[in-house]
């Protein structure tokens, strides 16, 4: 096919890149050539940034970037960049700070202005092609950058190094702040402050649909996560029961696809009735992971349906042939925002045809439909009420759904399906390997195991360079761009999660290694804590340090966690200190905004809880294993082996033929047992 336009994008391998290949913007991709350009011939830089899956990416480059009167403006005053933000999360991180201390709020497609050295003076998200919504149309902008740039360019350079001293101060809060960590002290960390937290987060609490806050509600699994701990831990029955709730209510609106399984990013309703359509990995492994817990402390049939129909989206729609995950699936479908998965109701009647009247009811799909004049699969009932005077049995419901359901994904398969993102990021695949260790404990399914096993090989294999993980992103056969903290931590993270379901322990000499290969590379040495960076990387006006756990969690709550568990593991008592030098740093925040920072807080409150260090060894350990896993327990380090291995833990441990359970906990250890019986009955009382 014949285009008129081909810019530089054309040579990149990322799916949203070579979505504007052929804009007549004459973009060009991040890196030194734009910068030289850009002060060679003195013009300011535009970076846009966005990702394959955003609606309104799609939205501002079919108004603005494909007008060539508009792109004539931009090519003429401006050095233009494209930025995948899920290839370069760490460009995005720096410029997204940038829009919200000038706008006060972000999103994507991120628009900002930098001087030829990189330092941003204006920006925003979403511009119009004519003057809306309060925002000034992009061609508008546009002008009045070039106009300040030529005529009031000192007021740009010194806007600029304000924002540039801002950013700096921001992205690294501790060090700024001239914290000096003392020794941490878990006393510090009590029932009480888990109290706050947990009134704090159910302050936002959302008790007629489920969730917290307004529309947009995203489902803040790191929350409910906490608040099933939290009542299970302290037998509070409204934390407990609002995290059950919640996670009901999402999984029966249309935030969940119904046909076809899988969570979109977030509702835009407060009924979680009309997603953003896109499905990301990282959602849907979290998900997973919450639902997981929710089923080993409920055993409700309900939520494992939900982690079997995830999976089966995430294997069916996202796996690459060579045995990574894709990011994501696009919102859009033929330029329209969730086309593939909506009805009309004589459609659905004339797929069903008797099965239609009791679907319709069950699911609320009407001659008028419920978004945008079409209808959008949700379920407000219970199926116990729901069958009430039918003459029908939930039996009888769950077989004629399921075959409703079948005929309806059949002929949707035969729609022009979504652009499938099919980068392989390493963070998310992690990520996903830790949610597949969990649903194999819950869902008793060595598929899920094997799966993990083969994922965790995968990763190691693809994103390597002579044996140390260095790269974020794989496709097409190749890896490339740096690996960010985030990638270590969660991969760190998913070895901790196999050596618990395999007794393999490799996988934790494996996670020694990463966190040692961090210590060198990535930390922040007066603080603790850990930039999202390798010290080596160069192309950045700040290297910054990642508190929040927003829609996927901090790096550096994730390695608290790691260092909590590695320090038992490896007998290091300076990461279980650092650990906790980094929660105490914290806790500030915590009781203020419980819900920006959901792992560190759950973290906490293992803490408050204390750990429960269980060594099974000798013979035929997989049923004990499988039965001490398959409790809810958060609050563990499960390590094992048929033989003496050369671990702290294992030491002046007997190696007998059959299992046999060590259990310690607050520096105090029980005596062994070798029946599941016997453990539950002596943590009763820990």
């Amino acid at each position: 096919m014949q285009h008129p336009f081909t810019n530089e994008l054309i040579h990149e391998s990322s799916v949203y890149l070579l979505q504007h290949a052929h804009n007549p913007v004459n973009w060009l991709p991040w890196g030194d050539t734009a910068f030289q350009k850009a002060t060679k011939e003195n013009k300011p830089i535009l970076i846009s940034i966005g990702y394959a899956a955003c609606h309104w990416c799609h939205v501002m480059e079919t108004e603005s970037f494909e007008d060539e009167s508009i792109a004539q403006v931009m090519n003429d005053y401006f050095v233009n960049i494209k930025v995948d933000r899920e290839e370069r999360p760490d460009i995005d991180h720096i410029y997204m700070d940038a829009v919200q201390a000038i706008a006060g709020n972000g999103g994507w497609p991120l628009n900002v202005f930098l001087t030829p050295e990189g330092k941003p003076f204006y920006g925003g998200t979403y511009f119009p092609p004519q003057k809306a919504f309060n925002r000034s149309s992009w061609s508008d902008v546009l002008h009045y950058i070039h106009d300040a740039w030529t005529n009031r360019r000192n007021e740009i350079e010194e806007q600029a190094d304000k924002l540039l001293s801002h950013l700096k101060t921001t992205s690294n809060f501790f060090e700024q702040k001239t914290v000096k960590l003392q020794q941490a002290d878990e006393g510090d960390f009590n029932a009480y402050f888990c109290k706050k937290i947990c009134d704090q987060i159910l302050k936002n609490a959302d008790y007629i649909d489920g969730g917290f806050g307004n529309a947009p509600k995203f489902p803040q699994t790191f929350s409910l996560q906490f608040l099933l701990a939290y009542g299970h831990f302290y037998n509070d029955n409204s934390a407990l029961q609002h995290a059950l709730f919640s996670l009901k209510k999402m999984l029966k609106g249309g935030i969940y696809d119904h046909l076809g399984g899988g969570i979109s990013r977030y509702s835009t309703d407060n009924q979680w009735l009309a997603p953003h359509f896109e499905k990301m990995l990282y959602d849907n492994a979290l998900i997973i992971n919450v639902l997981c817990d929710a089923s080993q402390l409920t055993g409700d049939d309900f939520f494992k349906h939900a982690i079997e129909k995830t999976l089966h989206f995430c294997f069916k729609e996202l796996k690459h042939e060579e045995g990574g995950f894709f990011a994501a699936l696009d919102a859009d479908s033929e330029g329209v925002e969730g086309k593939y998965y909506v009805w009309n109701k004589k459609e659905i009647d004339a797929i069903l045809g008797e099965e239609a009247p009791l679907f319709c009811e069950w699911y609320g799909i009407t001659d008028n439909g419920n978004w945008e004049s079409t209808n959008i699969l949700h379920s407000k009932y219970e199926k116990e009420d729901f069958v009430s005077g039918k003459g029908l049995s939930v039996a009888q419901l769950n077989e004629l759904l399921a075959s409703a359901e079948q005929k309806l994904l059949n002929k949707r398969e035969k729609r022009i399906r979504p652009i499938t993102d099919d980068k392989i990021i390493l963070g998310w695949n992690a990520l996903f390997v830790s949610a597949l260790c969990k649903a194999s404990i819950a869902m008793n399914n060595d598929e899920y195991k094997d799966s993990a096993i083969l994922l965790y090989d995968f990763l190691l294999e693809k994103f390597s360079v002579n044996g140390q993980i260095v790269h974020h992103t794989y496709k097409n056969g190749i890896a490339k761009h740096p690996a960010y903290l985030d990638d270590y931590a969660y991969l760190i993270q998913a070895a901790i999660h196999l050596q618990e379901i395999t007794g393999n322990q490799q996988y934790l000499l494996d996670a020694q290694s990463i966190t040692l290969y961090l210590m060198e590379h990535f930390i922040q040495k007066d603080t603790g804590f850990f930039y999202y960076t390798h010290k080596g990387q160069q192309d950045l006006i700040v290297r910054k340090v990642e508190i929040y756990d927003s829609a996927i969690p901090s790096g550096n709550s994730i390695m608290a966690e790691n260092l909590l568990y590695l320090s038992a593991i490896f007998d290091q008592k300076e990461w279980h200190l650092q650990a906790n030098q980094m929660l105490t740093a914290m806790t500030p925040l915590l009781l203020k905004y419980p819900s920006s920072f959901g792992i560190w807080s759950f973290s906490i409150l293992m803490q408050v809880q204390g750990t429960w260090e269980i060594i099974i060894t000798g013979d035929n350990q997989e049923a004990l294993n499988e039965g001490i896993l398959n409790m809810y327990l958060p609050n563990k380090i499960v390590q094992r082996s048929n033989k003496i291995k050369d671990f702290p833990l294992f030491r002046h441990k007997e190696f007998q033929q059959g299992a046999m359970a060590y259990v310690c906990k607050n520096q105090a250890c029980l005596s062994p047992v070798r029946s599941m019986d016997d453990f539950k009955e002596i943590i009763k009382f820990g």
